[in-house]
């Protein structure tokens, strides 16, 4: 494959201005990497696709959830012309449940399981007093997901189904994705100081 984790950092610069979205995909880049080593598979591929899954959202928003025009389809096919693969592809289209694309490979389906949990965990690491992993217990987490208007951004029913589609139970995919960013938490913009 020619595309780079370069390629993928210029592009979503080029496309995302907002600070926190790009956090939101070095998070579930992070996460991409983490279950890719946990499956035996490529981390590289798997890190790209998570980098790569929302560069499109500030450009062609989709409040209408086309499964065709706006985010994430325009994006796919911004990424096809640059020679993305096309397993890598789909699982971007299928991240979004409205896109269609089924996801039938363990790469769309760990995106679909990371995505909206990566978020909500940043906003649960961001109010708490150290702002930071180190202390985040699944407690506290699972507490935070009944608190509707916490991150009322955050899907918790694709939270449940992420895991569900993962086939792991939803509090050892918690710890395991609070795990994954606890080392890179500086680069979300967490931990003190």
């Amino acid at each position: 494959m020619d595309f780079t984790r370069d390629d993928a950092l210029a592009l979503m610069h080029e496309y995302t201005a907002s600070d926190a979205l790009r956090k939101h995909m070095y998070a579930v880049e992070i996460a991409m990497r983490a279950m890719a080593e946990r499956l035996g598979e490529d981390p590289d591929e798997w890190g790209l696709v998570g980098l790569l899954h929302d560069f499109d959202y500030e450009q062609f928003p989709n409040s209408e959830h086309s499964p065709t025009e706006g985010h994430p389809a325009e994006g796919v096919r911004l990424l096809a012309g640059r020679g993305l693969p096309e397993p890598m592809q789909r699982a971007i289209l299928g991240h979004a449940s409205y896109s269609g694309v089924p996801r039938d490979t363990p790469m769309a389906r760990a995106l679909f399981g990371v995505d909206e949990l990566a978020g909500f965990l940043v906003a649960c690491a961001l109010v708490r007093p150290s702002r930071s992993f180190q202390d985040l217990e699944v407690s506290s987490v699972k507490k935070k997901l009944k608190d509707k208007a916490f991150a009322r951004g955050v899907s918790r029913e694709d939270v449940f189904q992420g895991a569900e589609e993962l086939g792991v139970p939803l509090d050892e995919h918690i710890d395991f994705l609070i795990a994954a960013l606890r080392p890179h938490e500086k680069r979300l913009g967490l931990g003190a100081g």
